[in-house]
């Protein structure tokens, strides 16, 4: 026999957030309107939504909505294009209060970021060590690097770099690199068919790295 287990109320579920120390969290109107949408053409009004300010609370929020049976979704910018920050059950905005560089290590190449972290911010502040975040995003002034993860995100230079979720598993700088040593997509060699050139597809890897380069002289350079 199957129990059906019954979802809280949208007030339900803000009173016990409030009480589990999630202080900010609202299921007015005008909040759940605001929150019914992202880059993407779907809109789907969430029951209640709340701006956790320390991981603690992220932790209760997961804690409250596993024990009252709501539906869950994590949000960064809003700027997925698949609707992968909206839903029905509580929205957690991570973008508000979750925003600080904890720790940037040159040496090991590494980053400590809060997932509210905007990408070109974590940008300004690698760039000064001749370093970089692999994934570059068209919304890199206002996309989260949680939400980059989460959407394993990736942008125009996904042939020399990670996606979000490669660099948040792994570290950038070292997986960029040893996948350049093998070939310029990062995939292991394949054998060469007869008759072929194992250099006729980077020739032309080149050459369009060549016309890029051309084409965007005199273009204006990002800020980070």
């Amino acid at each position: 026999m199957t129990t059906r287990i019954r979802r809280a109320t949208a007030p339900e579920l803000v009173a016990e957030l409030r009480r589990a120390g999630v202080a900010e969290a609202d299921d007015g109107t005008l909040q759940r309107a605001l929150y019914s949408s992202d880059a993407s053409l779907y809109r789907v009004p969430p029951a209640a939504v709340a701006w956790p300010r320390h991981t603690d609370e992220v932790a209760a929020a997961v804690e409250v909505c596993t024990r009252l049976g709501v539906p869950l979704t994590v949000r960064g910018a809003g700027t997925s294009i698949a609707g992968n920050a909206v839903g029905t059950g509580l929205v957690l905005d991570l973008g508000r209060h979750l925003r600080r560089i904890l720790a940037l290590d040159p040496e090991a190449r590494t980053a400590t970021v809060e997932p509210g972290v905007i990408h070109a911010q974590l940008q300004r502040a690698s760039v000064r060590h001749g370093l970089r975040f692999g994934p570059d995003p068209s919304t890199h002034d206002r996309c989260t690097v949680g939400g980059m993860i989460g959407n394993n995100a990736c942008g125009a230079s996904r042939l020399i770099a990670c996606r979000g979720a490669g660099s948040a598993r792994t570290g950038c700088g070292r997986r960029c690199r040893s996948r350049r040593r093998s070939s310029p997509t990062g995939r292991p060699s394949r054998p060469v068919p007869p008759g072929r050139s194992r250099t006729r597809g980077r020739s032309r890897w080149r050459r369009q790295a060549r016309w890029l380069q051309t084409a965007l002289q005199g273009v204006p350079s990002l800020p980070w």
